[in-house]
């Protein structure tokens, strides 16, 4: 296709030259990408116009290469005659070469015969020379491990010859008779009590200069892991012995963390010696006997095993206080124990030691969260026990908090994290134990909210302000304890983005909860209580007409003591909490005062009503005297309207008093719902004059 390219399509077409040569080109997408710029007549019409363009280029390209077409049959003509007459002269060659390959490997595998039987007589003779200088070897090594001179001049001979008798040994094995090797693991056995004797006395004698030259016999003779346990067994021991014990510990002033100490001081001062020698460090001036870990292999196994077997009650969790103690103080001791190696392979080979494990393993951690937990969780839930019956006051006021339970539930959240209770290790365990102290609180506050009261006393109402307060306080404090958390875990942790989101959306979660939704129900339920206890007041309006009617009392001039009943609850709820929550107590109130006066209203509405209904059979008794003028009649129609007139204005001297009262406590007549309606329902009154019905 590149080399004869498919011809243009003319400008004035539906579709272009491209749209054919695509390796996906299909008739039915072709039609679907092209219905919209032309129907179907045209596009009939412009493909025959192309088909023609597509023909014209074909004839043209025949024409073109017309020549080479025609002389192609004739350059071919011959061409099987030259085939065959070079057939066969190839054939005779390809003999002659396989003939002089099977040659070749003929000889390749004579050849190979012969070197594998001349390599089996060498090793021969090698075998037949070591079994000879094994016999004299041995004799030598008899005879020097026999010689009064015990110098280490001689013993690096002995170990030199041992060596080459252990390298002819491994090349003559079927040679060798067993006395032979018996004899030679005697011979080796006596030389590594010698060394090992000369080791041990240069330890104890504190001749360290001698120590290099040990130390390298040791390693010639590969025999590292033995120094590392016969200086475990002749020196660790004895001195671990003396040191971990009940009886040591309990003569240890600083307690376990002296014990620790007097490990860490026999590692630095009495294996300073072996330290310097074999420790591999950057800042060395001389290069390490490399293969030998005395604090790994040696001290290390030691200390943890007595630590097990002599001091089995460190481990016990009975006593938290106690166990986080030492627990610290073993880890402590540890990240000591890390710094007297000398480079971080080696701390890598003793934080996977067997023993390592084991130690770690050995602190009941699951046990001693248990523990604080039923300490922490307990707690809260014995101050939630006690508060059914009655909502106590926090002992300390410095805290922040007004109810115990809220102050039980911060002091349990800090206890999770607190300096001698929180263990990293069980992180993951006290993070899940403050989200369930944090629900429970929000548990407690929804109960406290949602409690049925058949008669709500004023320290009821009371509490739910202070756990109103409580609320707001302990959401505005929620961000220092993830604050605090925050900075524990990055101590000792790596914390991903991820997880430090996570965090903060379930403290976020709870926060909301609390100072949304709860908050708005402990709101609701303060107003509906304080209301409750201001409207019973109200059954004692409907009793204002029992006051007047047929009674001969004089008119009124002080409001009657209902309105006084009617506000003493907000009057002592405003002075109260006025102090604590200016704004919200300023909110309560008029939250109160609208419920409040949307029932006076009513209240007073159904009283004047019933005055207008007395009025109304007033009216219908004149009508009657008139036709009959009787005494009696008369007397009752003017006794009854002065009633009237002193119940209106008696209930307008009450509204006026209840409205002024509401208005000294710093609210607007305009905040309260329907009190100017009220007002407005006892005005007319004010000017009328009580006088008798004529």
């Amino acid at each position: 296709m590149s080399n004869f390219p498919v011809p243009k399509c003319p400008s004035e077409l539906c579709f272009s030259s491209n749209d054919f040569t695509r390796e996906s080109f299909s008739v039915d997408n072709f039609l679907q990408e092209h219905r919209n710029k032309a129907n179907l007549e045209r596009m009939r019409d412009d493909l025959g116009v192309y088909l023609k363009v597509l023909r014209s280029a074909m004839i043209d390209l025949i024409n073109k290469d017309y020549t080479d077409f025609v002389n192609l049959s004739t350059n071919l003509t011959g061409l099987d005659k030259a085939i065959d007459n070079i057939q066969t002269p190839l054939g005779q060659l390809k003999d002659e070469l396989m003939q002089v390959q099977l040659n070749v490997n003929e000889a390749m595998t004579e050849v190979s015969s012969l070197l594998e039987k001349r390599r089996q007589i060498e090793e021969q003779k090698r075998i037949l020379a070591s079994a000879s200088k094994v016999n004299t070897s041995l004799r030598k090594l008899a005879n020097l491990l026999l010689s009064a001179d015990n110098s280490l001049t001689v013993m690096q001979r002995a170990v030199s010859d041992y060596s080459q008798i252990k390298f002819h040994i491994a090349r003559c094995q079927k040679l060798l008779n067993a006395s032979d090797k018996l004899k030679c693991d005697q011979l080796g056995q006596k030389l590594t009590n010698m060394i090992d004797h000369r080791f041990i006395s240069c330890i104890i004698d504190q001749q360290y200069q001698n120590l290099p030259t040990l130390l390298g016999m040791y390693l010639t003779l590969g025999r590292t892991a033995d120094a590392e346990q016969l200086y475990r067994r002749d020196v660790v021991a004895p001195t671990m012995a003396k040191l971990i014990n009940e009886e040591a510990l309990a003569g240890q002033p600083r307690g376990l963390q002296g014990l620790y100490h007097s490990i860490i001081t026999f590692i630095n001062e009495d294996m300073k010696p072996l330290l310097a020698l074999t420790a591999t460090s950057s800042n060395r001036s001389s290069p390490a006997i490399k293969g030998f870990q005395f604090v790994v292999n040696s001290c290390w196994p030691e200390v943890e095993e007595r630590l097990e077997m002599n001091l089995a009650s460190i481990f016990a969790p009975g006593n938290p206080e106690l166990f986080f103690q030492r627990y610290t103080e073993s880890l402590k001791f540890l990240s000591k124990l890390e710094q007297c190696c000398s480079n971080p392979e080696t701390v890598d080979l003793l934080k996977n030691h067997a023993n390592y494990s084991s130690f770690l393993h050995r602190w009941n951690l699951p046990v001693y969260f248990q523990i604080r937990f039923q300490e922490i969780a307990g707690k809260l839930e014995y101050v939630i026990d006690e508060s059914e019956l009655v909502m106590k006051k926090p002992t300390d006021k410095s805290c922040g908090f007004q109810l115990t339970v809220t102050e039980t539930a911060w002091e349990c959240l800090q206890q999770c994290w607190a300096e001698k209770v929180f263990i990293p290790q069980l992180a993951h365990r006290f993070w899940k134990l403050s989200l369930q102290v944090l629900s429970r609180y929000y548990v407690w506050s929804g109960h406290v909210v949602n409690k049925k009261l058949a008669n709500p006393s004023d320290d009821d109402i009371d509490n739910l302000v202070r756990l109103y307060a409580d609320l707001l306080t302990f959401c505005k404090r929620l961000p220092e304890f993830l604050t605090t958390v925050n900075s524990l875990f990055s101590k000792h942790f790596t914390l991903s983005n991820k997880m430090t989101e996570n965090m903060k959306n379930s403290v976020d979660e709870v926060s909301e909860q609390l100072s949304g939704e709860q908050l708005s129900a402990v709101s609701g339920r303060v107003a509906q209580l304080l209301s409750g206890k201001c409207c019973a007041a109200l059954r004692q309006v409907s009793e204002v007409p029992r006051l007047f009617r047929r009674t001969n009392r004089q008119s009124p001039s002080q409001p009657l003591p209902y309105v006084q009943a009617l506000l003493a609850p907000a009057l002592r709820f405003h002075s109260t909490h006025r102090d604590n929550a200016n704004q919200q107590t300023h909110h309560w109130l008029r939250l109160v005062f609208s419920d409040v006066t949307k029932q006076y209203y009513t209240s007073v509405c159904d009283v004047l009503t019933s005055v207008q209904k007395t009025e109304e059979s007033l009216r219908r008794l004149k009508k009657i005297r008139e036709r009959s003028s009787s005494a009696a009649a008369d007397a009752v129609e003017r006794n009854a309207g002065r009633d009237d007139d002193k119940i209106r204005l008696q209930l307008h001297l009450d509204v006026n008093s209840y409205c002024q009262q509401v208005e000294s406590l710093n609210i607007e007549r305009h905040e309260i719902d329907q009190l100017q309606s009220l007002l407005n329902l006892v005005q007319t009154v004010q000017a009328k004059p009580i006088t008798d019905i004529k």
